[in-house]
């Protein structure tokens, strides 16, 4: 790759913000500071999905920073949203509320004062936890205080206009019948069973009607209220079929991603945006979505969520910045089964950065380079933090597990792996000792194994297997590997990869001495068959 096809790092987030930045000077836009966007959904357990498109949207902000623009993230929560199921885990006391705001439920823990600052919260946490910067905005204050009434009043006015471009562009016939604008009933507060079917333009009031309506495959209760709203000061929000056009117009915004499941929502909001409020849309990238080991989507309603706050249990910060950093298209299985990987692949592109991993293709070393400046926020370190292989350290925890820090750390010291202990060795530790308390992993991996090294293999398993330890672990490995033709070499390799699904370790006669001679005879046997 030529200097001059480098963008910016070599990254797909720095080749979106060229591409932002082209956009809005062919728009002749205003540019002393451009906006990005993230929605953050405040009905139900927020999961890495709901970060990533938070972390992303701050990496186009990074990026446009890097470029010389000033540039902001929003990040909004819509709060305002209506309680449409009982997330998993969550009291049954909640279906009295279904259907109303979330802002406006009470907090089931008491701890927030409501039920959708309490879901907003623990997104937040994550995003402090990852050291994001953003404004923060809620649907609520941008509803009561008025920041949306002129767009709510041009949409309004053409709502005929805009329901048979909805049934056109995504057959959906439901806004030719009603106005896309839900008011909280005055009677019972809820706010999905109050349809508008009529909008009175110089009172900007709209007329409701309160009755019974379906919300996923529920049937919910409307109170037959009949009331006006006014769109000024009563509590009400756009639907989301024209929503997003009228905070982008409102808040500026320049770019916003988007995930595929609402890919229709986002092709109607560009129209409303640029065809009846004038505004040209945001920049924007559909990303996939996360999906579980099985295959599904990532659900709050399945009970499948993987937290933040549950991944930093296991894993740092930098393991969730690099899953979110390395590629935005595609969809991926993921669970708590990658943070080892990640982990270690952190510390292998470290390595690419500073130096100590050569690759002959400059083109993937820019790139490398540029991921791991994101994965620390543009800030990265003068020199790399001490580590120890993640997949090391969950082995030693599964046999050390009393005085578990100061043990592993004595094993490490004898190995020659470190020197001596340090404040982040010991956190390195504690991360993997409680993913090694959770899960026990014994994943098979593939390892490419002729016929001369699985001989080796099988005469080192019996050798394990003999109740009498060998006087010299670490020199029995060396002759078994030379007898069957193999170099030392790539037999300890091999040994590595069974066992730390990496290629290289401590001292392999300790260690398997210390994981236990006859549980490593088992693992190299289901890896041979």
């Amino acid at each position: 790759m030529s200097e001059q096809e480098i963008i910016g790092k070599g990254t797909w987030i720095d080749k979106l913000a060229h591409e932002l930045i082209q956009r809005e000077e062919s728009l002749g836009r205003n540019t002393n500071l451009i906006r990005v966007e993230s929605g953050l959904g405040a009905s139900g357990v927020p999961h890495i999905g709901s970060l990533g498109d938070a972390v992303r949207a701050y990496g186009v902000k990074l990026a446009l920073e890097n470029f010389g623009y000033n540039s902001e993230l929003i990040a909004y929560s819509d709060d305002l949203d209506g309680l449409r199921k009982i997330p998993e885990g969550f009291p049954d006391s909640l279906s009295e509320h279904l259907a109303k705001p979330v802002s406006l439920i009470p907090d089931p823990f008491g701890c927030h004062d409501s039920y959708g600052m309490h879901m907003s919260s623990l997104l937040l946490e994550g995003l402090d936890a990852l050291e994001i910067k953003f404004k923060f905005q809620r649907a609520k204050d941008t509803y009561q205080q008025g920041l949306l009434k002129d767009q709510i009043h041009t949409i309004l006015v053409n709502s005929e206009k805009i329901g048979n471009k909805i049934a056109e562009l995504v057959g959906q016939e439901k806004y030719q019948k009603y106005l896309p604008y839900f008011p909280v009933c005055s009677q019972c507060s809820k706010l999905y069973t109050a349809e508008s079917y009529e909008y009175i333009p110089n009172e900007k009031k709209v007329r409701y009607r309160c009755h019974d309506v379906e919300v996923g495959s529920k049937i919910i209760k409307g109170c037959n209220h009949e009331g006006e709203a006014d769109i000024t000061k009563d509590l009400g929000k756009l639907a989301w079929k024209v929503e997003f056009a009228a905070r982008w117009q409102a808040f500026d915004i320049r770019f916003e991603a988007y995930g595929k499941d609402i890919m229709d929502s986002v092709k109607v909001n560009d129209w409303v945006a640029d065809e009846v409020l004038k505004y040209p849309h945001p920049h924007h990238v559909k990303y996939e979505m996360f999906l579980d080991k099985g295959g599904k989507k990532i659900s709050k309603s399945l009970g499948n969520v993987v937290t933040s706050q549950k991944w930093l249990k296991y894993g740092d910060p930098k393991s969730i910045l690099l899953l979110l950093y390395k590629r935005i298209t595609g969809a991926r299985e993921l669970g708590f089964e990658d943070i080892p990987n990640l982990m270690d692949e952190y510390k292998e592109i470290e390595d690419v950065y500073f130096g100590k991993i050569k690759l002959d293709n400059e083109a993937k070393v820019t790139k490398l380079r540029g991921l791991y400046e994101y994965v620390n926020l543009l800030n990265p370190p003068k020199q790399p933090d001490p580590y120890v292989s993640y997949r090391l350290l969950t082995e030693l925890s599964k046999i050390f597990k009393e005085d578990r820090t100061s043990r592993i750390t004595k094993k490490l010291v004898d190995y020659g792996v470190i020197k001596e202990g340090n404040p982040r060795i010991d956190e390195l530790i504690r991360l993997a000792g409680n993913y090694a308390d959770e899960f026990d992993e014994h994943e098979k991996i593939k390892i490419e194994i002729d016929s001369e090294k699985e001989l080796a293999l099988k005469e080192l398993v019996k050798i394990l297997r003999e109740e009498k330890e060998p006087e010299d672990l670490q020199n029995s490995i060396y002759q078994i590997a030379k007898s069957n033709n193999v170099p030392p070499r790539d037999f300890f390799k091999i040994l590595y990869q069974i066992l730390l699904n990496t290629t290289k370790g401590p001292k392999i006669g300790p260690f398997i001495s210390d994981i236990g001679r006859k549980k490593v005879a088992e693992t190299i046997e289901k890896q041979i068959g």
